[in-house]
């Protein structure tokens, strides 16, 4: 037989973490006690109200069809709540609000509703992987944008108008950083709205970390006339502690939000009516829970820095994120070398920077979503190697 798959799978390859944790599921069949500081998904459940909502939810007969795509409208004007009461930012939730099945496939409705093949779209370097995939799985032409620890991880707009900008129709951005955990800055976002005006290029800025050891989130629409060119994905799975419920949404313009509707609508059949009802539910948390959460995640942050420590790494103590992001000091160790160690060593999994892009690979990406307990031991393990 002599089948093949399309271009487009010939040209990604598989997730990192799809592959990896392959190989950390097999270390744990064979008997291998392995401490998992990879994966940015929170260990802990969200808020026993939300539970208590889908649980009651469940039991109704009548919510298990199917439901609309634009989701239902107590979610939509929870989203809308949400963005006004902690970002400040007005949103008509029947027009300007679309939930999600999580911003990782919203990346991918939005790179089909604005990108053709041979269109540029600008992925910054480091970023999410996901970035960089989706945008050749739809035949997109892909311009990397330095980012470095010398201009804060915030990009260089000086730089990208050096750039073929009248091919390029979209810009990745991701404020608080992932995987540096640099923060949102309203003069990032005020430049990159006035770049995407001058050149008609449409700015989408991911921000699901906004919450996390964050004392200001901040949106990309919080600066006047953004949503005329300005898209803003976020996401319940890190600040509600619902990674796997894949509860997202996109907001922006009624126009916008029509395109990705379209695409969305002829992908996915909606979401469940449950899940929709305990995410409406979770958005009406008060100052508490994110306290709360925040107070865990310090504590392990602080067992995270001695680990970065003790593996040889430097990194800027005012990150904030789900994640410790460190540079590794000896110049002839990589990113993958140093994780591989630790992961055949002393069976502990951490990230290397590499997979973020050419400006991550000499770092290391640590995950606060392990308990205290097993962060000591990681740092135990660490010690005895004597690195």
């Amino acid at each position: 037989m002599n089948i093949k798959p399309s271009d487009r799978v010939e040209n990604i390859k598989e997730y990192y973490f799809s592959t990896k944790l392959k190989e950390v599921a097999a270390m744990k069949a064979a008997g291998h006690d392995v401490i998992s500081l990879g994966i940015g998904g929170p260990d802990k459940p969200p808020h026993k109200n939300v539970i208590c909502t889908m649980t009651e939810a469940l039991n109704k007969p009548d919510n298990h069809g199917y439901q609309p795509h634009v989701g239902l409208p107590e979610l939509r004007e929870s989203f809308s709540k949400w963005y006004k009461k902690w970002y400040d930012v007005e949103l008509d939730p029947k027009t300007e609000i679309q939930p999600l099945i999580g911003s990782k496939e919203g990346v991918t409705h939005i790179s089909l509703a604005f990108l053709n093949p041979g269109d540029g779209v600008l992925v910054p370097n480091p970023g999410y992987p996901t970035y960089s995939s989706i945008s050749s799985l739809v035949g997109a032409e892909i311009f990397h944008y330095d980012l470095t620890d010398d201009n804060g991880w915030q990009p260089d707009f000086d730089a990208l108008e050096k750039l073929p900008l009248d091919k390029i129709k979209l810009m990745w951005l991701n404020y608080p950083h992932m995987p540096t955990g640099a923060s949102a800055k309203i003069d990032t976002f005020e430049k990159a709205i006035a770049f995407g005006k001058k050149h008609d290029i449409v700015i989408v800025n991911d921000n699901p970390y906004s919450f996390i050891l964050n004392d200001t989130p901040m949106s990309i629409l919080q600066i006047p006339g953004a949503k005329e060119i300005a898209i803003e994905m976020n996401s319940l799975s890190k600040s509600h502690n619902m990674p796997g419920w894949r509860v997202g949404m996109a907001a922006s313009n009624p126009t916008f939000i029509s395109w990705i509707l379209k695409v969305k609508s002829n992908i996915d059949s909606g979401q469940f009516k449950p899940l929709m009802l305990a995410a409406a539910k979770a958005l009406e948390a008060d100052k508490n829970w994110y306290e709360e959460v925040n107070a865990l995640y310090t504590s392990r942050r602080i067992v995270a820095e001695k680990i970065m420590t003790a593996i040889g790494c430097d990194f800027d103590p005012s990150q904030s994120g789900l994640f410790l992001w460190g540079r590794i000091k000896d110049p002839s160790i990589s990113s993958e070398m140093l994780a591989d160690k630790l992961l055949k060593e002393a069976k502990i999994f951490l990230t290397p920077g590499f997979i973020f892009g050419s400006n991550g690979e000499r770092y290391i990406r640590i995950s606060l979503c392990a308990t205290k307990e097993r962060m000591d031991e990681a740092l135990s393990r660490i010690k005895s190697l004597k690195l």
